[in-house]
């Protein structure tokens, strides 16, 4: 009679998380992020040291823009021939480029059109990769929300470890270094993937062509108003936010406080997305779109705490905060999708709203750096301030958004 009584009141019987494939796939996410993360630190710094910020925000947009221009492609082909097919096919090639610019910074210092060629090419992985991280997960653990907040946990220690490490192997080895290990994280996730057993269930697909295929994954991202909402509203978030964030912050702090502060306010937003990924666990709301809308307004203070140039202790407590709020945003997000769509299209749905929500920062990165020429950095970090909190609200104001409810 219990279990009834907690079956109709919507609580989730307990399962099994920790699987052979899910632990290949958390393996194979965890050290992929670890490289990820310390890219992010190698980039705005190598590069800016190099190129300046303008480098840094072009490098950055080449990447972004060849990810959102092949991310539907890669919805595609991951509903076509498995998620996990692509996934290591992409980690292939990302182990490629990172290991030409490795080669290129060991050897001298690498021209703009190799950073740039480079970028695009693992930026176009990236994407063909990207809407499987969203299609794997029912393939591989019951509870979902369970299984992203654990994920989200993973990137939380990777956001928490590479910075740092990033930042020691800068100061005395050099980006060379740091883009090799990069490759290997890539070539580590590569082979996870391929030890995974499970595969999507259901009969043989009917043919269809590309565009078919597209047309229907647009169908499906298109009738769901709250999706489409939340892209749009993602859309200006990754411009006034999310795009500029990096190259402003990567030389105010370090301009400031040394590289190596920047690599420790990296680590406290990783310290912040554990917090958050650890009560996305436990805290289950009804309307976890809602519940997400609210706790991003604490993503404002990452960009406040840097345009304000606080101490190196309160810029790291605002990241915390901030990295604690994305963390639980996303994983209500991630679960929102997952439980909303059917799997034989999950793919194809992740990938539009993957390319809609970073389509923007990618905006935001090309011109970032044209825009602090004229514009102090520190007045663009207020704007992005002022953003967040219009984020915030714009999530709760839309009824679609804040009355869906979970599955």
């Amino acid at each position: 009679m219990t279990a009834v009584v907690g079956r109709e009141a919507g609580l989730e019987a307990p399962s099994r998380l920790w699987t052979r494939d899910f632990t290949l796939y958390f393996g194979a996410r965890s050290v992929s992020l670890l490289g990820d993360a310390m890219m992010q630190v190698a980039a705005a710094l190598a590069v800016g040291k190099i190129y300046g910020v303008s480098g840094v925000g072009y490098v950055l947009a080449v990447w972004t823009m060849a990810a959102v221009g092949f991310v539907v492609f890669g919805g595609v082909f991951a509903d076509r021939i498995g998620a996990r097919t692509v996934m290591i096919a992409a980690d292939v090639v990302r182990v490629a480029t990172q290991s030409a610019v490795a080669v290129a910074f060991l050897t001298g210092t690498p021209p703009l059109w190799l950073l740039l060629a480079c970028s695009s090419l693992a930026g176009v992985a990236a994407g063909m990769f990207q809407p499987g991280v969203n299609g794997m997960i029912p393939l591989i653990a019951q509870d979902r929300q369970r299984a992203n907040a654990t994920l989200k946990i993973a990137d939380a220690g990777s956001q928490l470890a590479g910075p740092a490490l990033a930042g020691v192997l800068m100061a005395f080895t050099g980006a060379g270094v740091v883009y090799s290990l990069n490759a290997a994280t890539f070539a580590f996730s590569g082979l996870c993937l391929a030890l995974i057993r499970a595969r999507p269930a259901g009969g043989p697909q009917q043919s269809t062509t590309i565009l078919l295929d597209l047309r229907r994954g647009w169908t499906e991202f298109s009738s769901r108003t709250w999706m489409w909402s939340v892209i749009v509203i993602w859309v200006f978030f990754g411009m006034l936010v999310f795009g500029p964030y990096i190259p402003l912050s990567s030389q105010l702090i370090g301009e400031r406080l040394g590289e190596s502060a920047y690599g420790w306010v990296m680590a406290g937003l990783g310290t912040g997305t554990v917090v958050g990924g650890l009560i996305a666990i436990k805290l289950r709301p009804v309307r976890p779109l809602a519940a997400g809308g609210l706790a991003i307004s604490g993503f404002t203070f990452i960009p406040l705490s840097t345009a304000l140039e606080l101490p190196l202790p309160l810029l790291m407590a605002g990241h915390l905060l901030g990295g604690c709020a994305w963390a639980f945003w996303s994983v209500m997000w991630a679960t929102s999708v997952q439980t909303q769509v059917a799997q034989q299209v999950l793919n194809r749905v992740t990938a539009y709203e993957v390319a809609g929500s970073v389509s923007g920062a990618a905006v935001g990165q090309a011109l970032v750096g044209p825009v602090s020429e004229a514009v102090e950095p520190r007045i663009l970090l207020f704007v992005s301030a002022g953003a967040c909190v219009a984020v915030c609200v714009a999530l709760l104001a839309t009824r679609p958004i804040r009355n869906l409810h979970r599955v």
